[in-house]
This record gives structure tokens, C-alpha cells and sequence, in this order.
């Protein structure tokens, strides 16, 4: 029997984004198959996490695509992108927490090409008059991230409702992103 590694890897990310200590045993019993055959196709949790990382990145930049960040104003770019990223941010958040992939040098370049991307988008509404100059666009990127795990979160613990999730991260971010007028 073939295993689906789609499916392998979305059970895990649905079960580390929910219990990021999960053992590889329980990866294995969510995706359905023997812990053998889940190392055939990771070798240890690290690959696993590997492979995570190349799906949320994947996931990121379709969603990123999906935004059409080039378009219209900037603030409503934003938007688009937070309601398009919203069904990856659970594997997101998990991914955010794991420092492994964000240390040293092999960091995956699709990290940086979505950082890029993003803080265009942030680049474009401070050049256009319409986000604060006061803080760079390199922050709101960090500070979108943030939001984004924090909200995924939220939603997984049921603090929050997912339908509320994209209003809730779009109000705080550029709620304190927007410029004001001044007096």
C-alpha cells in the first residue's frame, strides 16, 4: 500500500498545531499508519518538521498570490492576505515556534522571499500615505506574524472564533498601523 504523503503531512500538521510536543508515535496513529512507516518517509522529527516547513511556505506564497498584494490600496491588500493565510495559520503558528527553522544557515529561502513580499505590501501603504512611517515596514511584518500565531492560537484554545479571526487580526494591526490625522 502507497502511503498518501499529503495526507501523512497534513495529520501532522493538524496534530502538532494543536499539541506541538506531539511524539512521532502520535503522528503516526493521526496520519493512520505505523510509526516504521512514518520513518520511512521522515527520518525523525526533524524531516517531519522539514517538510512542514516546505508545505506552510508553499502554502504562504499561494496565499500571497491569492491576495493580489499589488493591488488597490495597500490597507485592503492586507486584508485580502489575512482572510487568504487564515486557513494555513495554525500550521503557521506552529512552524513560528519552531526556532530550529530560523537559526543558522539553512534557513529556507522561502522565508525571506515571503518577508519580502509582505513587507512590500507595508512599504507601499507608508509610500502611498497610508500606514504610520513611524514604525518600518520590517516590524509590521514581525508584528503580522505574531498576530497571525497568537489569533491561530486563540482559535485552537477557543478563545476565539475562527469566523472572528481575520476581523480581529486586521482591526489590531492596522487599527495601530493606520496614520492618523494630525491636530
Amino acid at each position: 500500500m502507497a502511503v498518501d504523503r499529503e495526507h501523512v503531512l497534513r495529520s501532522a500538521a493538524a496534530l502538532l498545531t494543536r499539541k506541538s510536543t506531539a511524539t512521532m508515535d502520535e503522528v503516526a496513529k493521526a496520519a493512520g499508519i505505523s510509526r516504521a512507516t512514518l520513518h520511512r518517509q521522515f527520518a525523525g522529527r526533524d524531516a517531519l518538521v522539514r517538510a512542514l516547513e516546505a508545505l506552510g511556505i508553499a502554502e504562504c506564497e499561494a496565499a500571497l498570490d491569492r491576495a493580489r498584494l499589488d493591488e488597490g490600496p495597500a490597507s485592503q491588500a492586507v486584508r485580502r492576505l489575512i482572510r487568504e493565510i487564515e486557513p494555513a495559520s495554525g500550521l503557521l503558528a506552529f512552524l513560528y515556534s519552531e526556532n530550529q527553522l530560523f537559526e543558522g544557515e539553512e534557513q529556507n529561502a522561502g522565508w525571506a522571499r515571503i518577508d519580502a513580499r509582505i513587507t512590500a505590501v507595508f512599504r507601499r501603504g507608508q509610500d502611498g500615505g497610508e500606514f504610520r512611517i513611524d514604525l518600518s515596514p520590517t516590524w509590521l511584518t514581525e508584528a503580522l506574524y505574531g498576530l497571525l500565531a497568537a489569533g491561530a492560537w486563540s482559535v485552537l484554545d477557543g478563545k476565539v472564533a475562527r469566523n472572528d479571526f481575520p476581523f480581529m487580526i486586521v482591526e489590531l494591526l492596522l487599527g495601530g498601523a493606520l496614520r492618523r490625522e494630525e491636530s
